[in-house]
């Protein structure tokens, strides 16, 4: 059984990907985040902050990540992958009590869930390169110890 974390941040995903594809604001994908299989055993706090934070911050968090792609632009991404990425970043940024090893982890799973053969492997890269410019000290000591 999925924690209620793993499992927010499954919900944060399939909100953005339908607020990529539909438009809307972060009212509109929370409300359908709500409605979302599986929502009543996810972390809701979570939930918000993540869709919330990823829908209104976007310009930012792609900011954050376009200098990270190698070859890419991010409008050639996948919608999954924008998600996860603007998740990750998101968490990389503005949730410092989220460890960077937890947000490549759950990154990971969530691009081996729902993302193409490689997405995960792609997406890990990128939250790699994002973490050591803006965790650069807690990046290095976890290289360190790996």
């Amino acid at each position: 059984m999925k924690n209620p974390r793993r499992r927010a941040r499954e919900i944060a995903l399939q909100a953005l990907y339908a607020w990529q594809l539909g438009g809307g604001d972060a009212a509109e994908a929370l409300e359908q985040a709500r409605g979302l299989e599986g929502f009543e055993r996810a972390d809701a706090a979570l939930v918000e902050a993540l869709v919330r934070g990823s829908i209104e911050r976007a310009a930012t968090l792609d900011a954050l990540i376009e200098p990270h792609l190698i070859e890419r632009r991010l409008s050639e991404l996948s919608p999954v992958e924008r998600a996860i990425l603007r998740i990750g970043t998101l968490e990389l940024a503005e949730r410092p009590e989220t460890p960077v090893k937890v947000v490549l982890n759950e990154a990971i799973d969530l691009g081996k869930d729902f993302g193409g053969a490689q997405g995960h492997r792609f997406v890990n890269g990128v939250l790699e390169r994002v973490a050591q410019a803006v965790r650069p000290g807690e990046f290095a000591r976890l290289r360190k110890s790996a």
